[in-house]
């Protein structure tokens, strides 16, 4: 199976987490990439909740970015983990959207659907085949948005997650969104190591932003490991095989990657 890779996040709630655009994103280090996507105007977007609050491009312009990067780089493998809150049809809004990218004929089509943790091919095999790509989707993927594509796959019965914005800067980890029929043994990991705050004060209620000011600290090196350690007991001690940071151009993001790599 292919280790960890570099994952960053487009938004979150109300406030950009990324200071910097996806071709930088990716010249620092991220190969994988997270966004929520809805339909506005007829084109789908990423927005998260809301496209007034952030709107971070249409997804067919944001894969033509890293088509491009791809296509400069032939041996890179990349991950793509979207959201799907809308339910919109898999196979008649999302996969259109990937051909007119070009990125269909480079996605990966596993044997069987859903694959153990053991039974993903090594990136060398990615590579040698020209399947450099990975689509993950959290809802819809498994035939419920209107029909399965074979490349686009459903998410949580392949991928577990512990918390998503957290604010305990200490990261205590938890499995928190997972789904059979594999073990939780079975499943590839991804840590959300993005720390966030709630700007509505007094108890009033929760809007949660990344917190900026604390980044340094959220992104370095002993702070991502030891995250990734407080996981590694529900994963048989093995390392996340994916880290979702906000700031991926602040602190030791990449060390800490491949530190957990081995290398």
């Amino acid at each position: 199976m292919y280790l960890l890779i570099y994952l960053t996040r487009i938004y979150l709630t109300v406030a950009r987490t990324q200071a910097v655009d996806i071709p930088s994103q990716l010249r620092i280090g991220a190969r994988v990439l997270q966004g929520q996507a809805h339909m506005q105007n007829g084109q789908l977007r990423f927005c998260h909740s809301s496209c007034a609050l952030f709107d971070g491009g249409t997804v067919l312009d944001y894969l033509r970015k890293v088509k491009t990067f791809l296509d400069a780089n032939p041996y890179e493998v990349f991950t793509f983990v979207f959201t799907n809150p809308g339910m919109n049809s898999v196979p008649g809004v999302w996969k259109p959207i990937f051909d007119q990218a070009g990125i269909t004929p480079m996605a990966y089509v596993p044997p069987t659907r859903p694959m153990k943790r053991n039974d993903w091919p090594t990136l060398r095999e990615l590579i040698d085949t020209n399947k450099r790509v990975i689509v993950f989707l959290d809802a819809g993927a498994d035939g419920s948005a209107g029909g399965e594509v074979d490349f686009i796959l459903p998410q949580f019965p392949m991928m577990w997650e512990d918390p998503f914005s957290p604010t305990d800067p200490n990261f205590p980890c938890k499995i928190d969104r997972t789904a059979g029929p594999l073990s939780n043994d079975d499943h590839l990991h991804l840590i959300n190591h993005n720390l966030n705050r709630n700007i509505i004060p007094f108890g009033l209620g929760t809007v949660l932003v990344s917190d900026f000011v604390r980044a340094p600290q959220t992104n370095a090196l002993s702070s991502i490991i030891a995250h990734a350690n407080g996981c590694a007991p529900l994963s048989r001690g093995r390392a996340p095989n994916y880290v979702l940071l906000d700031y991926i151009d602040i602190g030791e993001g990449m060390k800490a990657v491949d530190r957990l790599n081995g290398f």
